[in-house]
């Protein structure tokens, strides 16, 4: 077998390995997919339309809420602002991703940018933690099943809206949680994780019932990230001899 055969099944065997990593997300979101057509549609917008808005800004909780302003006219510069305040922790991801590809072309960090979701962050983050390299086929499989799908369910969703039953009565809702809950207890061998995760908990749940949603989720990110930057770093060496 020549070296470019090889270095093609290699290429192949890790974007399905990012595939099948993206499937639990795929599965999860696609309750908010449907849900974010039909409300898209209940509130003016045309299948067009909320197909355009999931396939420019696949934004996920961010569409939900600028929908729920839409149909409530509210001033454009407030849209804006929620819009912001939900998306802020994104800053925050890219700042953290950014790291691990800046090797990519510049054409391939753009896209890597694009489909940057929350848990695309965590999953990525772990394979570097691990000693593995965030190489760009692996990402794009990670990442692009999670885009078509939700592009695809926000479409379905906006069709055939009417259809779609209530999922807070049938909990099809809280899949979404359980899973962001699980990438989060991966992480709780890192230093300092759980002050971090405790002191994000709290503020995130203050704001909400103090400020409201969507400030919520940016509060509680920052939370998290002031105290990991005012704690004293940890080393597990420390106190050790050589």
């Amino acid at each position: 077998m020549s070296a470019e055969a090889i270095s093609e099944s290699g290429a192949r065997n890790e974007f399905w390995d990012g595939v099948r990593l993206s499937m639990p997300v795929v599965v999860a979101s696609a309750p908010f997919a449907l849900l974010f057509g039909a409300i898209a549609v209940d509130n003016g917008f045309s299948v067009l339309e909320a197909f355009l808005m999931s396939a420019l800004i696949f934004g996920g909780a961010s569409q939900m809420v600028g929908i729920e302003l839409f149909g409530q006219h509210v001033a454009p510069w407030l849209i804006v602002l929620s819009i912001f305040a939900v998306n802020f922790r994104h800053v925050l991801y890219s700042a953290g991703i950014g790291r691990r590809i800046a090797h990519w072309p510049v054409l391939q960090q753009a896209l890597g940018y694009f489909i940057l979701t929350d848990p695309q962050y965590a999953v990525a983050e772990a394979r570097a933690a691990s000693g593995q390299s965030v190489g760009f086929v692996w990402y794009l499989g990670l990442g692009l099943p999670v885009y078509v799908f939700w592009v695809a369910e926000s479409a379905l969703g906006a069709v055939f809206g009417k259809l779609i039953p209530d999922t807070h009565a049938l909990g099809i809702d809280f899949l979404l949680p359980i899973y962001f809950l699980g990438l989060v207890l991966g992480f709780r061998k890192r230093p300092l994780w759980l002050p971090v995760v405790a002191a994000s908990a709290a503020a995130s749940i203050i704001a909400y019932r103090t400020v409201g949603s969507p400030w919520h989720v940016s509060i509680g990110a920052i939370a998290g990230v002031l105290l990991a930057v005012i704690l004293p770093p940890h080393h597990s060496g420390v106190g050790k001899r050589p």
